[in-house]
């Protein structure tokens, strides 16, 4: 595991928005457990997106980017040209303006929030681009089977109810031999935020309620990875911390990503003197010398491969030609 530190200049006065939306312009999947109202988590991403003029969003792209650039380095280790890369969940194109033409022709993005799919302009690009506005629990409906030599998600999948089964259609989407790279948020993710709002609701509040998205761990996403039919797997694990001035600016910025709270039956408010006390409380447990608070995202990066006839496979056990013994 690696750490790099980003640090955050931007600081403007941090001003509270909350949404309680519920409709939807997509399907909703049937049969499966909704953790996360999507409806709502698009109207957050088009908002961020729309308020003013896209200055805040572009601001705050600063953890996507870096992100997307730990993925572009993975792609490049692999020694393979792609006719079409599809960008799943590819929000404004933060992994996409990254391709270059020797790596591949053209780039699909997908993505649920139009305004943030079509943020940015096609000459911000080094390779054609195509951008389809759909629902990405819903992959099958927009890609036939077996019909992409890549996929990539870049920090879009922790909002998806039915993890599961989005990497199913992935691997269903993939040609035989196709690529899924993709990069999540994993569990410590803004674990400094989370401690901090539920010590803060406990004691002014009695109790505590959902604030911070749930998030899957690292060792279950092998193990979705293998049943959802992925072989030749890599998971890793990485850090992105960020230093803010405090609390608030971090929570302005969690707005302006389109990150805010999404959960079903989410409170829409919290009272002032909560949120005083959970910054207090992140800068007395978290807090740097220099009087900033970190947050801490924890990325997981993973790999898989759609099974293929033609890829490499382990030796039968027992058919080496060569003792261990004498190696080493």
């Amino acid at each position: 595991m690696s750490l790099r530190v980003v640090a955050r200049h931007v600081a403007r006065p941090w001003t509270r928005a909350f949404t309680s939306e519920s409709s939807s312009s997509f399907p909703t999947a049937t049969g499966i457990y909704q953790v996360f109202d999507r409806a709502t988590k698009r109207k957050q991403r088009d908002r961020a997106v729309s308020r003013d003029g896209g200055v805040g969003s572009r601001t705050v792209d600063y953890v996507r980017d870096e992100v997307a650039d730990r993925m572009m380095e993975r792609l490049l280790d692999i020694k393979r040209k792609f006719d079409t890369i599809v960008d799943l969940g590819s929000g404004p194109g933060h992994f996409s303006k990254l391709l270059e033409p020797e790596k591949t022709r053209k780039v699909l993005m997908i993505d649920s929030s139009e305004t943030t799919l079509n943020r940015d302009l096609d000459e911000e690009f080094e390779v054609e681009v195509e951008r389809v506005h759909a629902d990405e629990e819903n992959i099958l409906d927009i890609l036939p089977r077996n019909s992409q030599e890549a996929i990539v998600s870049c920090l879009s999948l922790h909002w998806v109810n039915d993890l599961p089964g989005v990497l199913v259609q992935i691997k269903e989407a993939l040609k035989p031999d196709g690529l899924f790279l993709g990069a999540m948020f994993g569990g410590d993710t803004l674990f400094e935020l989370r401690t901090a709002l539920q010590l803060a609701e406990i004691d002014r509040e009695g109790g505590i309620s959902p604030h911070i998205s749930p998030m899957t761990d690292t060792k279950d996403i092998s193990n979705l990875l293998s049943r959802a039919g992925f072989t030749l797997l890599t998971v890793d694990i990485d850090e992105v911390r960020v230093g803010y001035p405090s609390m608030w600016e971090l929570l302005e910025d969690l707005r302006d990503m389109g990150e805010s709270n999404a959960v079903v039956g989410r409170r829409h408010f919290l009272h002032r003197d909560t949120l005083a006390a959970a910054s207090a409380i992140y800068k007395e447990l978290h807090g740097n010398e220099d009087g900033s608070v970190p947050a801490t995202f924890q990325i997981i990066y993973m790999i898989g491969w759609k099974p293929s006839s033609n890829q490499p496979k382990p030796l039968d056990r027992g058919s080496a030609q060569t003792n261990l013994k004498d190696v080493l």
